[in-house]
C-alpha cells in the first residue's frame, strides 16, 4: 500500500516545495514505513536518498529539501510484508549504470522465478518484489525503446496490481498506471507537473484531502503512462 509520485518542472524548484504534499500523501495513504527520493542532480546524473523511518519522522529530509532540481521521484512505503522493513528493500532502486531510478506501488505477482535467477547472479540484496522488477528493467533498458513501452512490458511480464514510477537520467519522469485499486493522477502545482498515486481512493479524494491546490487534473488510464519530459 505504498504511495509515490514523480514531479517535473522547466525551472529548478526546491525539493521541500513538495514536502507538504508528501506529508499528506503519506498520512492519507497510510504509509510511514520508510521513504526515499531520487532527483536529477545535474544533466545525466541522478542522486538517491532512502531511509527506513517515516517521511514525517526523518530529520534527514531537511538536507534533501534544500536541494534544487527539475525532476523528482518520491516513494512513501507501506510494504505488504512487514518483514521487509529494511534499507535494502526501501525504494527507489537505482540502476547501477545510473540510467534510471525505479519504484512501484502494489504487487508484482509472478516474480519468484526471476528472483531466483537474479539471486543466483548476486544481484538481489533484499526481499521485496520491487527489486526484482528493478533488475528486470536494468536488463531491458535500451535507448531505442520508449520508457512507457518498457514499463508496460514489465507489467505484462510480472502481472499483478502495479503502478510503476521511473526517473531517467535525462530528467524525464514516468508514472505507469497498473493498479486498479490505486489510480494515478496527473496535475499541476504552480509550475510543477506531478503524477501521483491516489491514496487507494477511487473517488479522487487525493484532491479533496491531499492536494486541493492541484490544477489541470486528469486520471491516467490503466495501462497508460504519464510522461513528464
Amino acid at each position: 500500500m505504498c504511495e509515490q509520485f514523480v514531479a517535473r518542472s522547466e525551472r529548478p524548484f526546491r525539493i521541500d516545495r513538495l514536502f507538504p504534499f508528501a506529508e499528506s500523501l503519506e498520512r492519507y495513504g497510510i504509509a510511514g514505513f520508510g521513504w526515499g527520493a531520487a532527483w536529477l542532480a545535474a544533466p545525466g546524473s541522478l542522486e538517491t536518498y532512502r531511509d527506513v523511518r517515516a517521511f514525517r519522522d526523518d530529520a534527514g529530509r531537511n538536507a534533501i529539501g534544500r536541494i534544487e532540481t527539475t525532476s523528482l521521484l518520491v516513494h512513501l512505503r507501506r510494504p505488504s510484508l512487514l518483514s521487509t522493513l529494511t534499507l535494502a528493500d526501501t525504494q527507489p532502486f537505482t540502476d547501477p549504470a545510473g540510467r534510471f531510478a525505479f519504484s512501484h506501488n502494489g504487487d508484482l505477482r509472478n516474480y519468484r522465478a526471476q528472483r531466483e535467477a537474479f539471486e543466483a547472479a548476486g544481484r538481489i540484496h533484499g526481499r521485496a518484489d520491487t527489486e526484482v522488477g528493478a533488475r528486470w528493467l536494468e536488463d531491458a533498458w535500451r535507448p531505442d525503446v520508449p520508457v512507457p513501452e518498457l514499463l508496460g512490458s514489465l507489467h505484462r511480464t510480472f502481472e499483478g496490481q502495479a503502478n510503476l514510477a521511473t526517473l531517467a537520467s535525462d530528467g524525464s519522469a514516468y508514472h505507469y498506471a497498473g493498479n486498479l485499486e490505486n489510480p494515478v493522477f496527473e496535475f499541476r502545482l504552480d509550475e510543477v507537473t506531478i503524477a501521483s498515486t491516489g491514496v487507494y481512493s477511487l473517488d479522487q479524494s487525493l484532491f479533496e484531502l491531499v492536494i486541493p491546490a492541484g490544477e489541470a487534473r486528469r486520471r491516467i488510464n490503466p495501462g497508460e503512462t504519464a510522461v513528464l519530459s
